[in-house]
């Protein structure tokens, strides 16, 4: 009962922000056009790599793509939910309407970490998918229902994980009102996620693995792709994503005590 009542209302919240979109129609052609010059450039840019080798940390351009389609569906997803909604979470307390949040029958998280959603960025994942199944193409994947659940599986891990250092870091805000700055530092190490990460030397991998973990969001999903993925990597990346995910439900409830609300 429960859960279909927040899926009504995440119904609720998706209407009402697509029919703000669709009031400016010109807008979803220039969304549409943006998207994919973004991912020729990515390519592109990717493309320059190869020109003096075919391999990059032991990976070669057809199979580096798979990461770009992972990364372009991660970061459509981001500027979908992430963006819009949870840098919000600072003009909530500088103008004291998350108490109103609060007050709302619904869980404040769910409440804040969904309420908005921009359309266009369903662009972007559309577009990551369609150049993953190229790359299944050119990369004669073969597809069947194991490797569909693993590739669910760990882009899901990899959502999770996404999500939750954006909304740790966002929360911050109970504390210290300017962290957009700390939100566009994350979205720059993320571009680091287009590339291979046995591309970067030994120190960059291990930052990498630990700190911002870069390798457990493109890396080891593309992995999967081209079933070279160690089954303890997988397992690895289950467990961090289910850390993150706690570790950010638990912050939350902890920063909200530290919360003065506008009236107080």
């Amino acid at each position: 009962m429960k859960l279909s009542k927040y899926f009504k209302v995440y119904t609720k919240f998706f209407y009402t922000s697509l029919a703000s979109e669709l009031e400016y129609k010109t807008n979803i052609i220039i969304d549409l056009i943006t998207a994919n010059l973004s991912l020729i450039g990515s390519i592109f840019l990717l493309s320059i790599f190869f020109q003096n080798t075919t391999d990059l940390g032991g990976w070669n351009f057809e199979q580096a793509l798979i990461i770009q389609g992972i990364y372009t569906i991660l970061n459509g997803i981001t500027n979908t939910w992430f963006n819009p909604n949870l840098t919000e979470i600072v003009n909530h307390i500088r103008e004291g309407t998350l108490d109103f949040v609060l007050l709302k029958p619904i869980d404040s998280q769910f409440y804040i970490s969904l309420k908005k959603i921009n359309p266009s960025g369903i662009l972007e994942i559309i577009f990551g998918i369609l150049l993953l199944i190229y790359c299944i193409k050119i990369n004669e994947i073969s597809i069947n229902i194991s490797f569909l659940i693993l590739c669910l599986i760990t882009i899901g891990c990899s959502i999770c994980i996404l999500y939750s250092l954006w909304f740790l870091i966002s929360t911050t805000t109970i504390w210290f009102v300017k962290t957009w700055n700390a939100t566009e530092v994350l979205r720059s190490f993320l571009y680091i996620g287009r590339f291979p990460l046995n591309s970067f030397s030994f120190s960059l991998r291990i930052f990498f693995s630990i700190f911002i973990p870069i390798a457990f969001i493109t890396t080891i999903p593309s992995e999967v792709f081209l079933s070279i993925a160690q089954i303890w990597k997988i397992i690895l990346e289950i467990v961090i994503a289910l850390i993150f995910l706690f570790s950010s439900r638990r912050f939350w409830l902890f920063a909200l005590k530290y919360y003065s609300s506008a009236s107080s």
